[in-house]
């Protein structure tokens, strides 16, 4: 496979995930938005920005977080490159690239997904009509994925698919764990408040995790149960772990295929084996921020590894 196809294939799934997880971020701010006060509204939309890294963006173009500044902002804005809208044009172009290596079903699915937010996000947002937008972002998302599945071939274009788009979710689940700690809470003596629990909440909608994570732990809701639910659950599929093991898996048909491994294997099965032997109290009690900050570091390592070892062109 030539190597800008195996480019074109990660990044069209990279950005079509990175859409989903960012609608996914947007229903839960403007969940607690409409619940809070002002300030209290102002700060979850604010952690929303911070989570995806557009906050110094946003604030070089708007004077306040108030309204529907931020997701106007995250979904359509001309001034954003990181907006939904480019997102889902950046897969769409990527997928047109590598056109004959998708099936139909996969191509119609995401010129679809693209031609329907085109034609929402072409009006400025109201509050009626977000809730609406951000549905349809998902479930696009879930199109495209579903036809993936049922159509593709399990070889070197689905795994290079898979990569991407668990690369892109264990960074999304890192982020916005990281940002609990830093952003939401306004000092640590409000660490298993009111505020606290429903901050976590807030999180685990975020994630999609709410439900499962009941089901597992009966309605209980505190810091250690989520960071171990959201870090080392196997069976979460937006968990480190989940996410982890994929990459490793898909990696190792890689390997298969191409008759050897290389630097990116080499670190997924470290980041795998360092995960399977971890315990949650231990990266509490060492810092979940710094295992969080060196997750994040190490996934933008293992993709510049991906790209060296299967020789990615532009």
């Amino acid at each position: 496979m030539l190597g800008r196809h195996a480019n074109g294939i990660f990044w069209m799934f990279r950005y079509l995930e990175r859409a989903e997880n960012t609608a996914r971020l947007l229903s839960a701010g403007f969940q607690l938005a409409l619940t809070s006060g002002m300030q209290a509204a102002d700060d979850e939309w604010r952690s929303v920005l911070v989570t995806t890294g557009q906050d110094e963006l946003f604030r070089e173009h708007n004077q306040s977080y108030s309204g529907l500044a931020v997701p106007e902002f995250m979904l359509r804005s001309r001034d954003n490159p990181g907006s939904i809208l480019c997102m889902l044009e950046s897969a769409r172009t990527n997928a047109r690239a590598v056109r004959t290596a998708l099936t139909r079903e996969v191509w119609e699915a995401t010129n679809e997904t693209w031609l329907t937010l085109k034609e929402m996000l072409a009006r400025p947002i109201t509050e009626r009509s977000l809730g609406e937008i951000l549905t349809v972002i998902r479930r696009q998302a879930a199109l495209v994925r579903g036809a993936m599945e049922g159509t593709m071939l399990r070889n070197e274009i689905y795994n290079f698919a898979r990569l991407g788009t668990f690369l892109e979710r264990a960074d999304n689940t890192a982020r916005t764990l990281d940002v609990k700690y830093y952003v939401l809470l306004p000092s640590i003596s409000m660490v298993g408040s009111q505020l606290d629990n429903k901050q976590w909440e807030a999180v685990l909608r975020s994630l999609s995790g709410i439900r499962a994570f009941r089901w597992l732990n009966a309605g209980r809701m505190d810091a250690r149960s989520i960071a171990q639910f959201l870090i080392l659950d196997r069976r979460f599929p937006r968990s480190l772990r989940f996410c982890i093991d994929k990459i490793e898996s898909n990696l190792a048909y890689l390997a298969e295929e191409h008759g050897g491994e290389g630097t990116s294997h080499e670190l997924v099965r470290d980041a795998a084996a360092r995960l399977r032997r971890s315990d949650v109290d231990a990266i509490i009690d060492t810092g979940l921020h710094e295992f969080i900050t060196e997750a994040i570091t190490l996934s933008s390592h293992i993709a510049d590894a991906i790209s060296s070892d299967y020789r990615f062109v532009d």
